[in-house]
């Protein structure tokens, strides 16, 4: 769809400026006048759309501007304003041109006929399947204010725990760097210094100091064999997850890897019990949940687990029970599904569930340099003593040749 450059004035009579997109120049003078602007200056600008075009290969759209939009669309729809010109006021807003032109395009779709959710649907790339389907589930509704105030929370809770997770991680992996830095520089700096004098002497070097050495010359012959390779095998290993075998493996290693295996566990048991409770709440047929939930978890197995109650609740089964002999889903979940079913309250039971998982994954995150630090601690320990071994004991070898009767 073209997009239009535009000066107006507004019914202030102050002047604004910015880019809509419209079929034709008509279509977007009527869209300004909509607004009620008053149009001075309508041309179309081929590098807008160029700059949107770039702006989407360079950067695309992070989940904080998705949260911004839905944050503000939740303000603006709050005070009553209507959906369109909520939709043009955060689109002038709006920084990323790529993201503008998205916003301005569903504003299109809406005027044209379409309704909110079908015009998101056209950008699932940045709009996922729950986003979608809640505020479908709203427009049915009639309840868009109390659902776009639901995925603020859900988002930015997303958000929180990925920035969390990232700061834990931080500094044991700013540590590990720095030591193979280092041991970069011991290992092409000052082992040939020691091999040269060690080469003097007829003594037989230890097998630290030959594999240092190995090292050494590998980088120093082979160096630049090694980014080809590396590039090599993490294509290779990316081709690997993304057969069905190997996703599966892969997704398995998750949830089993020691540590962060029961956090990823925790964090897609509160997701998957917040998405669905927040599903059921806004009136999503339940069948549909669970095609949502299973896209959303990111690991195939739980995707396969929750598939698999989808079936039995499609023939007339309860939901705990499947749940239960899969043996994916912690007691606990199972436990409070039953009780749900049974009181007819699963939506507020799971809710509390997600409450329940938050709060141990948050305690988790909070604690996860501490938990880390052990297998740091070998890790680094070994590297050290590799380093140590490599340099120390060809001295003590020499020791010994000079101790010796000449």
């Amino acid at each position: 769809m073209p997009i239009f450059r535009y000066k107006a004035r507004d019914s202030f009579s102050r002047s604004v400026s910015g880019t809509t997109t419209a079929e034709s120049r008509d279509a977007a003078a009527k869209k300004l006048q909509e607004l009620n602007y008053v149009p001075i200056l309508i041309e179309e600008t081929h590098e807008a759309h160029f700059s949107s075009v770039l702006a989407r290969f360079s950067q695309g759209v992070k989940s904080e501007e998705v949260s911004v939009f839905t944050r503000q669309l939740y303000s603006l729809q709050k005070a009553g304003l209507p959906l369109l010109s909520s939709l043009e006021s955060i689109a002038q807003q709006t920084n990323n041109k790529f993201f503008k032109a998205v916003i301005e395009n569903v504003s299109s779709d809406i005027r044209g006929g379409l309704s909110f959710s079908d015009s998101l649907k056209k950008h699932g790339r940045i709009f996922d399947g729950v986003y979608i389907a809640m505020v479908k589930a709203a427009e049915s509704g009639g309840n868009i204010v109390v659902v776009l105030e639901q995925l603020v929370a859900l988002i930015e809770r997303d958000i929180d725990t990925r920035s969390r997770i990232k700061a834990a991680t931080q500094y044991p992996l700013i540590a590990f760097i720095i030591l193979c830095i280092g041991f970069l520089v011991v290992v092409t700096f000052v082992i040939p210094r020691f091999a040269a004098v060690y080469s003097q002497f007829k003594a037989a070097l230890p097998l630290p100091t030959r594999i240092l050495i190995g090292i050494n010359v590998a980088i120093h012959n082979y160096w630049f064999i090694f980014f080809p390779v590396t590039g090599a095998v993490i294509y290779a290993f990316i081709r690997f997850i993304n057969t069905t075998p190997g996703r599966i493996i892969w997704d398995n290693f998750k949830l089993k890897i020691p540590v962060l295996g029961p956090l990823v566990t925790m964090m897609i048991m509160s997701r998957f019990a917040r998405v669905t409770a927040i599903l059921m709440k806004s009136g999503v047929p339940i069948l549909e949940v669970f095609d949502l939930v299973a896209s959303t978890t990111g690991n195939v197995i739980i995707t396969r687990a929750i598939l698999s109650v989808k079936e039995s609740v499609n023939q007339g089964k309860g939901i705990s029970e499947p749940m239960k002999v899969c043996g994916l889903f912690p007691p606990g979940v199972v436990q409070m599904v039953a009780v749900g079913e049974q009181t007819g309250r699963i939506d507020e039971l799971l809710m509390s569930v997600a409450d329940y998982y938050d709060t141990e994954s948050g305690y988790m995150i909070k604690n996860l340099t501490t938990y880390i630090e052990p297998i740091l601690i070998i890790v680094l320990g070994g590297m050290v003593l590799m380093l140590a071994l490599g340099i120390f004991m060809p001295m003590w070898n020499l020791m010994n040749v000079f101790k010796q009767p000449g």
